[in-house]
C-alpha cells in the first residue's frame, strides 16, 4: 500500500510509548487502532483525552480522534501492521518477564493474515523477537512465518525499540534514529518501509538479536555512568566535599563528562534493562550488575542521610519535593524518589508532606500512610525541613530568600547557594 490513508495499524499497549506512537502514526493519515486491556484507558482515548502526562500529547490525541484516524478498543481487529508496545517488567531475582509480549502475539495471531507486518517495540531480552516468531508459527501453521518455513514468508516480523526521552516523546519519535532488526533481511526492509512513513531520523537495519542488544546496551551504558556519579557523591559526602563542585570542575577537562548524581535511578528503561543483560550472561556482566547495585543502593544511602537530618529537628514537618523518576513528568515507574518517600512515610507518617506538581492525589503506596500532598508554596510556609528528590523546574525556581532558613537535603544539587543550616544556625554540609 502506498497511501498512508489505506494503511491500517494496530498498536497494542497504550502506555507512555504506545499512545504517543499510535497518535503520531495516526497523524500521517493511517487508520490506527489502539489496543489496551484497560477499559478506562480505552474510554479516555476515545473521548479525545489522555491518561498520561506528556507535552503536546493531549492536543495530538484530541486531533486524531476528531479526524477519525485513531480509535481505541480492548478487542483486536485485522490490520496491516501490528506494533507491540506492552510492558516487559522483571520478576523475582530480576528475571525478565516477557509474558505481556507473548500474550500480545497470541492476540495478534487470531487476526493475522498474509502480507502483515509485526513489529515488537517493547524493550526485551535478546531472543524475544525470535520467540514471537516461534509462537506465531505454532499458533498459525497456515502461514509461512520467517525463520520457521521454507521459501518466501507470508508475514514480516521485526524488532524496533523506542529510544525517547519523557517530556520530548512526540519530537523524538519522529527525529531520533531508529534501529530496525528483522528476523530476516526481508523482514527488516518491510518494517523499514513502515517507519519511513513517520520517522525523519535515520533508519538502520540489522538483525533482530543485534537490535535487541543495542537497546539494552544503550541503557546499561547510561546506568554505568550514573553509577559512577552516584558512587562519587557517596565518597564526597564522607569527605565533606561538595560533589557538585567537583563534577563541575572535572567536566572542564575536554574528555570528561560526568553525569549528575541523584537518589538513585528510575524509569522503566535504565532501572530495568541492564538486568536483562545480567540475566542472559551472569558470569560475564560484573560491571553492569555492580552499577545496578550502586544505583539501587543510593536509595538506602539517601534514606539514611535524610533520617539523620530529621533527627536534628524531631517533630518538624518534612517537605519531600518530587516523586517522579525525572524532572517535569508524571512517570513514577521505578522512581527512587517514590521509594525514598515510601520509607520515610512508613516511619514518620504525618510528618511527611509531599510536593509533586504533576499529580492530583498521592499514589496508592502512600495513601493511608499519614503523608499529605501539598503544593510548593504551602511547603515553604509550613515545613522547616525540605528534601529535594526531583529537579522539577518549579523547585529550581524557588529563590534563596524563601528557603534560606530551611534545613535542606538536596539530592539533586538544584540549590547550590543553600546555606543548609540546622535550627541552631550551625552550618552543615549535606552533599547529595
Amino acid at each position: 500500500m502506498d497511501a498512508s490513508s489505506e494503511l491500517k495499524v494496530a498498536v497494542l499497549g497504550l502506555g507512555y510509548i504506545g499512545l504517543p506512537t499510535a497518535a503520531v502514526i495516526a497523524r500521517t493519515g493511517a487508520q490506527v487502532l489502539g489496543i489496551d486491556v484497560s477499559q478506562h484507558v480505552v474510554d479516555t482515548v476515545n473521548a479525545g483525552k489522555v491518561h498520561i502526562e506528556e507535552i503536546d500529547l493531549d492536543g495530538l490525541v484530541s486531533g486524531v480522534i476528531a479526524r477519525g484516524t485513531l480509535r481505541a478498543s480492548t478487542q483486536i481487529e485485522p490490520c496491516d501492521v501490528f506494533v507491540i508496545a506492552v510492558p516487559t517488567p522483571f520478576g523475582e531475582n530480576h528475571a525478565p518477564n516477557i509474558g505481556y509480549v507473548l500474550q500480545a502475539a497470541t492476540t495478534i495471531a487470531t487476526v493475522l493474515k498474509a502480507g502483515d507486518t509485526v513489529v515488537l517495540e517493547s524493550t526485551s531480552p535478546v531472543g524475544t523477537t525470535e520467540k514471537v516468531a516461534a509462537l506465531l508459527s505454532q499458533l498459525r501453521p497456515d502461514l509461512k512465518v520467517p525463520g520457521h518455513s521454507a521459501g518466501t514468508a507470508d508475514i514480516a516480523i521485526a524488532y524496533c525499540p523506542e529510544r525517547v526521552l519523557p517530556g520530548r516523546i512526540l519530537v523524538e519519535l519522529i527525529d531520533n534514529d531508529r534501529v530496525i532488526g528483522g528476523v530476516t533481511p526481508r523482514c527488516a526492509r518491510k518494517a523499514l518501509q513502515f517507519y519511513r512513513r513517520f520517522v525523519r531520523g535515520g533508519c538502520v537495519t540489522t538483525n533482530a538479536r543485534a537490535a535487541e542488544m543495542t537497546k539494552l546496551t544503550e541503557n546499561a551504558f547510561r546506568d554505568v555512568n550514573i553509577a559512577f556519579a552516584n558512587e562519587l557523591s557517596i565518597i564526597a559526602d564522607g569527605m565533606d566535599i561538595d560533589v557538585w563542585e567537583v563534577i563541575r570542575l572535572a567536566n572542564r577537562h575536554p574528555r570528561v563528562n560526568i553525569l549528575s548524581p541523584g537518589p538513585g535511578v528510575g524509569g522503566h528503561c535504565i532501572a530495568v534493562d541492564p538486568w536483562f543483560l545480567v540475566a542472559a550472561d551472569p558470569a560475564n556482566t560484573p560491571l553492569i550488575r555492580t552499577a545496578r547495585e550502586v544505583n539501587d543502593g543510593k536509595i538506602d544511602f539517601t534514606v539514611d542521610r535524610v533520617e539523620a537530618l530529621l533527627d536534628t529537628l524531631p517533630g518538624g514537618q518534612v517537605a519531600c519535593l518530587g516523586l517522579a523518576f525525572k524532572a517535569n513528568i508524571d512517570d513514577f515507574r521505578e522512581s527512587p524518589a517514590l521509594h525514598v518517600v515510601e520509607r520515610l512515610a512508613e516511619r514518620h507518617g504525618s510528618r511527611i508532606r509531599v510536593v509533586e506538581p504533576y499529580i492530583q492525589e498521592l499514589p496508592g503506596s502512600l495513601q493511608g500512610s499519614g503523608a499529605e500532598l501539598i503544593d510548593i508554596d504551602t511547603a515553604l510556609e509550613t515545613c522547616p525541613i525540605m528534601i529535594v528528590l526531583v529537579d522539577h523546574d518549579v523547585f529550581r525556581s524557588v529563590p534563596l530568600a524563601e528557603r534560606a532558613e530551611k534545613l535542606v537535603y538536596d539530592a539533586r544539587g538544584i540549590w547550590p547557594d543553600q546555606p543548609m543550616r540546622t535550627p541552631s544556625a550551625t552550618p552543615v554540609r549535606l552533599a547529595g
